[in-house]
């Protein structure tokens, strides 16, 4: 999100677009009016987004104007007023809408990416080498790379088991992976994210070596103890997660009164394989 976020601020030169984090949806949204006004050099921008919009609807019937936002933000007269915003994905939309000559390295870099992943549908095997050189330009070693993704395997196992034992919904899975951090970190997985001063980006990303150790056992024990005691529903599954959870709390109060250090850190990108 964080590489979105530049992207689109990047495309306009330096101009100011204002922009609002929604904590909640964990995106941004970005001032409608600022955007045309960076793409288009318009005398009037918010006549510009009135006639665009009723382009959209009247004709091309697309969804863009329909999510816009009203949201406050602080005007050139210093006074927070209502202002029409759009998210990531609305933004980039909006952004393909407008026949601009600025707008079209940000559609040629949308197209290559369409590219690629449809490239990778074909071969698998793209899209891992893709990830693999994200995480090495970000400096993470290979060590931390083959962990990281026997992690993401682990993961699946155990969503898997949960969709065995009954769980479908979206927010059942994080119902369960929450019940899981709280129980050995003290702090659901948004918290823990806030603790860490984070917003959309990962958080096991972000996370100290014996902090993926706790988080791995706790998941892997939720996995085996759901494996044996078949549970059905969601509460006999919470009930299984917290059991997963108390294992890796278990270990976590064995490493810090061993060390006499917290397992729990605040920093971001607390890495110490290198």
């Amino acid at each position: 999100m964080k590489e979105k976020y530049n992207t689109i601020i990047n495309l306009f030169e330096g101009k100011k677009i204002r922009s609002i984090w929604d904590k909640d949806k964990e995106d941004y949204y970005f001032s409608v009016v600022d955007v045309i006004s960076a793409l288009t050099d318009s005398s009037n921008p918010r006549d510009y987004w009135y006639q665009l919009k009723k382009r959209l609807n009247d004709f091309e019937k697309s969804e863009v104007s329909t999510k816009c936002r009203q949201l406050k933000m602080k005007a050139q007269d210093g006074k927070m007023r209502e202002t029409d915003t759009l998210d990531t994905e609305g933004i980039f939309r909006l952004i393909e809408s407008v026949p601009s000559p600025k707008a079209e390295p940000f559609k040629m870099w949308l197209a290559s990416l369409g590219k690629e992943r449809i490239d990778e549908v074909f071969d698998p095997e793209k899209a891992i080498i893709r990830a693999i050189n994200y995480y090495r330009n970000k400096e993470f070693s290979d060590e931390w790379i083959k962990k990281r993704l026997i992690g993401i395997v682990d993961r699946f196992a155990l969503t898997d088991i949960w969709k065995e034992c009954g769980i479908d919904e979206p927010y059942e899975y994080a119902l369960l992976t929450n019940e899981i951090y709280k129980t050995w970190s003290g702090m659901k997985a948004n918290e823990y994210k806030e603790y860490k001063g984070l917003r959309k980006e990962n958080l096991r990303d972000n996370m100290s070596n014996i902090e993926i150790a706790l988080t791995d056992i706790g998941e892997i024990a939720t996995h085996d103890i759901a494996e044996a005691k078949h549970p059905v529903g969601l509460k006999e599954n919470i009930d299984v997660a917290k059991m997963g959870g108390s294992v890796a709390k278990a270990a976590r109060d064995k490493y810090e009164s061993i060390t006499e250090k917290t397992a729990i850190s605040s920093k971001k990108n607390n890495r110490q394989i290198k």
